[in-house]
């Protein structure tokens, strides 16, 4: 597929995409700009992250360190990376110099590792959890996240801004929807009790099928993969 097919697939479902959010915000009275649009790029090469960043995309959602420290150095500076997948332990350190935000905070081991390698610096974090219960899944118990919360107090350099996760795949999404109302009640619970940045603002949730729900129960960043890559042959895309 030539580059110029790339590009032109890429607009066309980088515009319905930026459409489809801003008439959903609209719908139910949000302003669209309160939502960032991340593209998950885990399956994605340089060439296509490349193409995004012309298109004027600045930040990118990675669920490997050492993928994203390779995507990293091949792209313009100005481009900034979220951790969006599990975090492992060992790979804190580079993890910390390369992504703006960590979306996968989900155990107090992994609080701690981001804490003691932050070295006094603020580290921007959300706290995994798992709404579905999905033993597959990594994240906190919803009845755990509150007092994983207040055990965080203990780590001053994690800036708790919010809560992401991903629920059970459904083709229905209204089925999804008791899930995100779940993480967006925990965000209520949590700031109530004065916890995290005390704002707690941040709702990471809704991936290509089911964004559109997501943001109707208050999501703040959508992660979206598939549909923004439709059209793209295998050959595009790892390129």
């Amino acid at each position: 597929m030539e580059q110029h097919a790339i590009d032109s697939i890429l607009g066309a479902n980088l515009a319905s995409l930026r459409a489809r959010i801003d008439a959903r915000c609209r719908a139910c009275g949000r302003d669209p700009a309160g939502v960032l649009l991340l593209p998950a790029t885990k399956y994605a090469g340089i060439a296509v992250l490349r193409a995004l960043a012309g298109l004027g995309v600045r930040a990118f959602g990675e669920n490997q360190v050492l993928d994203a420290e390779r995507k990293a150095a091949a792209l313009a500076p100005g481009i900034e990376f979220h951790m969006i997948g599990h975090l492992q332990r060992n790979k804190v350190a580079r993890a910390l110099r390369l992504f703006r935000a960590i979306h996968s905070v989900d155990s107090l081991r992994l609080a701690e590792e981001l804490d003691r390698r932050a070295a006094g610096c603020s580290v921007r974090a959300l706290i995994e959890v798992n709404v579905g219960g999905d033993e597959r899944k990594c994240g906190f118990a919803p009845g755990d996240a509150i007092p994983a919360m207040e055990a965080m107090r203990a780590f001053p350099s994690l800036r708790i801004e919010g809560f992401m996760t991903v629920p059970p795949f459904e083709t229905d999404p209204a089925r999804v929807r008791p899930f995100f109302r779940a993480l967006a009640r925990l965000g209520d619970e949590a700031r109530r009790r004065g916890l995290g940045d005390g704002r707690l603002a941040t709702l990471s949730m809704g991936m290509s099928n089911d964004f559109e729900t997501a943001i109707e129960e208050g999501a703040t960043i959508v992660r979206i993969g598939s549909a923004l890559f439709a059209g793209l042959d295998a050959e595009a895309l790892a390129g």
